[in-house]
């Protein structure tokens, strides 16, 4: 006969995670998701950022407190324009209420560097939680879209074979009125935000102001749409699959806008869920792995999910930043001393995510984001 201690759910479940050296395992409280805590994942107002050294300054060390706790934080006053987002936001429901065979136009089995549209239950990011109940579409780095303009016929010839920009995702789309427009604006904005985010990133960890101007140039600088179809009351019930799977971010910091309609969860440093509920006019930003490992793990690139079974459709439009995927880089002068030195030898921000790529989903052409 069973006790009740016998039929009570356990209290923490494992949990495996992809990295680029292989699979981790975490610990997971099997809890229901909380709200975060203002501490947790804190509202950091940005406007200081177009302000003056002091206001910049001040700034970096509210960044820096959250970028060491949870690794996660909204800003608001981001300065990224209403109707960049609307643009973008339109661009990507018109592109996923297409019929299958037309997003397929742009499949990502076309290109080489993961971009273009990668279909519902195609991507697994942690093998303990099923399939990504999620699709996408994505574009990736083209010199002649970037907002400080760059000729595409003088890209450095060490920086020419990390462009990772595919044109048949524009070719694909080219029926789409606006589709186009509505992704690069975006991206732009989402581009300039981040070379001045990277800024401040370098004031919070004691460097000059332009200590990473150099290696931002031509970035890892990533724009995805996700579209997390609508469930079925039966459906949510009985499905096993959530949105996306537990993962890290790859490169320096995410930017993330996201619907109303809330799933996003992090992992908290007791191993629980916690909300990163939708605030209106914000974005969400994360630590991604590589600045963790250049900041010598001072930065947190924390563990998070999509965990959507909702009955309504659910949208996010994150833009990934990392370095010239060409440029190594070792862990930063001001985050090594003599009670801690380097842990980690340089790599290419390139190289770092080919190794992750390599190692995270079902379908190789289909990337963790």
């Amino acid at each position: 006969m069973s006790t009740t201690t016998e039929l009570q759910q356990p209290e923490f479940t494992k949990l495996e995670l992809r990295t680029a050296y292989g699979p981790v395992y975490r610990n997971v409280s099997t809890k229901p998701a909380r709200d975060a805590r203002t501490d947790e994942i804190p509202l950091i107002d940005l406007s200081p950022i177009y302000g003056d050294e002091d206001a910049r300054r001040g700034l970096a060390r509210q960044i820096k407190l959250a970028a060491e706790n949870t690794g996660f934080f909204y800003i608001q006053n981001h300065g990224i324009p209403d109707s960049a987002i609307e643009g973008a936001l339109n661009a990507s429901k018109a592109f996923f209420a297409q019929s299958e065979d037309e997003k397929l136009l742009v499949s990502k089995h076309k290109g080489k560097w993961y971009n273009g549209y990668a279909g519902n239950k195609s991507g697994m990011a942690s093998p303990s939680e099923g399939l990504d109940y999620r699709e996408s579409f994505s574009w990736r780095y083209e010199p002649q879209y970037d907002p400080e303009p760059k000729d595409p016929n003088a890209v450095p010839a060490e920086v020419q074979p990390y462009i990772r920009g595919e044109n048949y995702v524009w070719e694909g789309t080219a029926h789409l009125p606006g589709f186009k427009d509505g992704c690069i604006t975006y991206w732009q904005e989402c581009l300039k935000l981040a070379r001045r985010l990277v800024r401040i990133f370098a004031l919070s960890l004691d460097l000059p102001e332009d200590y990473f101007d150099s290696v931002t140039t031509y970035p890892g600088s990533d724009g995805v749409f996700n579209f997390y179809p609508a469930m079925s009351a039966e459906q949510a019930a009985a499905s096993q699959d959530i949105g996306i799977g537990s993962h890290t971010d790859l490169q320096c910091f995410t930017l993330l806008w996201q619907d109303m309609n809330g799933g996003l969860q992090v992992l908290s440093h007791e191993g629980e869920w916690i909300k990163a509920t939708p605030l209106e006019g914000t974005f969400v930003v994360n630590i991604g792995d590589y600045l963790m490992r250049l900041t010598n793990d001072r930065m947190k690139s924390t563990v998070h999910r999509v965990y959507n079974r909702s009955t309504v459709d659910r949208y996010s439009m994150p833009f990934f930043f990392g370095f010239n995927f060409n440029e190594k880089c070792g862990v930063l002068p001001s985050c090594i001393d003599q009670d801690h030195p380097a842990k980690y030898e340089p790599i290419s921000c390139g190289d770092w995510c080919q190794l992750r790529f390599q190692q995270t989903d079902v379908d190789t052409k289909v990337s963790p984001y």
